[in-house]
This record gives structure tokens, sequence and C-alpha cells, in this order.
């Protein structure tokens, strides 16, 4: 267990110094990057971030996480409010939950109607298509966890209290509309994943192999060459390319 954890913790700091490089490169020649964390409740979209900008400028490297819209966003274009948080030259965003509240949580919680859902799924892939053409390097994540796991992680938040304020009256409805997030997921992914704006899916059960995966996915994704080199690339097995096969050949849970 200990040479394990040893491992982990090398391999992290290698990618972590990797990272690093990377943005200071990406910095001075202004990159504009916007990478999209989603995923179920508890799936693991915090650690993972935590790991990612741990040693990185925190005014050029934002970790944007909207609270819930006030009465005035409502009134607003759909994505309006997030546009504020796009990145500028040199700035690598990212998003833990984005527009694609739109997606999951809204519908299936009946914050948003039929027809607003629909327009959302037509509208998001124009949109993520005008941020590529602009020079955004979008990069999207789903972070996917088994129905068990879940529920362990989200028990956990209850009988932790340093886990206290991850807590929401939401949890209960992550395993009581277990089939409703899992359509909403499955139209999400399939009627936004686009040639310019591909979904990206990692199998979230296992923590440390999942932030792994996700980090040298970003590297090998964004960075050039010499950056990544002895980086290895992501475990096929966590990591993947969204297809419509993956939902029913077991690689995303159901």
């Amino acid at each position: 267990m200990g040479k394990k954890s040893d491992a982990y913790k090398a391999e992290l700091i290698k990618l972590q110094t990797a990272i690093v490089a990377w943005r200071r490169w990406s910095m001075e020649t202004g990159e504009k990057v916007l990478v999209i964390f989603e995923g179920r409740d508890a799936a693991g979209k915090d650690g993972t971030i935590r790991r990612i900008v741990a040693h990185l400028p925190p005014r050029t490297t934002p970790v944007i996480a909207l609270p819930k819209p006030t009465d005035r966003d409502k009134t607003q274009w759909y994505f309006q409010r997030y546009v504020a948080h796009l990145p500028a030259a040199g700035d690598c965003v990212l998003f833990n939950r984005s527009w694609y509240n739109r997606g999951g949580v809204e519908p299936v919680m009946g914050f948003c109607s039929e027809a607003e859902h629909e327009a959302f799924l037509e509208a998001a892939p124009e949109f993520e298509a005008m941020l590529v053409r602009d020079g955004i390097k979008l990069v999207k994540l789903w972070l996917d966890i088994s129905k068990d796991e879940q529920a362990k992680r989200l028990a956990s938040r209850k009988s932790d209290p340093l886990k206290l304020l991850k807590t929401s009256p939401l949890d209960a409805e992550a395993q009581a509309r277990w089939d409703d997030y899992s359509a909403a997921r499955d139209l999400m992914l399939i009627r936004t994943d686009s040639a310019k704006a591909p979904w990206t899916c990692v199998r979230a059960d296992h923590k440390k192999a999942l932030r792994l995966a996700v980090m040298r996915h970003l590297l090998h994704t964004l960075a050039p060459a010499r950056f990544c080199k002895g980086i290895a690339k992501p475990d096929s097995d966590v990591l993947f390319p969204f297809e419509a096969a993956a939902l029913t050949d077991g690689r995303l849970a159901r």
C-alpha cells in the first residue's frame, strides 16, 4: 500500500511539474484555454481540479463554480453569465460545472422547461463552435461514477465533519433520481458531442486513477509535444473519447 501511495505521489508531482511548465509557455504565448468539468454528484470534480491548479497562479487559472442563478440572471440569455468568465489571452479557465447544468440538473429537477432544455441542446454546440473559432482551446470532461460508489461518497459527506460544507439538499436526489440523471446524461452527450467540441469521458470510481488520467489528457491535448516527454498517455480503461456505444457497453454507469 505504501509503495502504491509513493508511486502515486511521485507521478502526481511529475504531472504537476509538466503542467506548470506548459502553463508558463501558454501564458507567454497568449493561449486561451477552457476546461469544463461535468459529472454526477460526488464524481471527484473538486479533488481533481485542486490537483491541477495546486501550483498555478489563480489570477490566470481561475476556477469558476457559479451559484444558482438569481431572478435577474433568469431573464438573461442563458449563456450570458458564463461569457463573463471566458478566458482572455494567457488564461486557463476551469469550470466546475458549467452551462451544462441545463443538460442535467435543471431538466431532472424541473428547474427549466422542456422547451428550454431542447433549446439548450440545440444551442450548445453552436455556442461552443463559436468559442473554438475564436481561438479558445476547449476541453469537455464528463466524470462518470457508479451508483454504489456515489452512495458511499455521499454518505461519507454526512459522517465527516470536514466535508459538512460539501453537502447539499440535492444529494439525496442524486440517488433517488439516478435513472433520470442517466437519461439526461445520455441525451446531453449525444446531442452536444461535436467535432469541434467533443466530450471525453472519465471513469471516476477510483479517485487517484481519475486525477492522473485527466492531468495526462490535458497535457497531451493542450501542450506541445516537448512538454509531454516521459508523460504516459491516459489509461484507455479510465479515460476515452465519447461515442454512443459507451452508453450501452458498460463503460458508462447505468
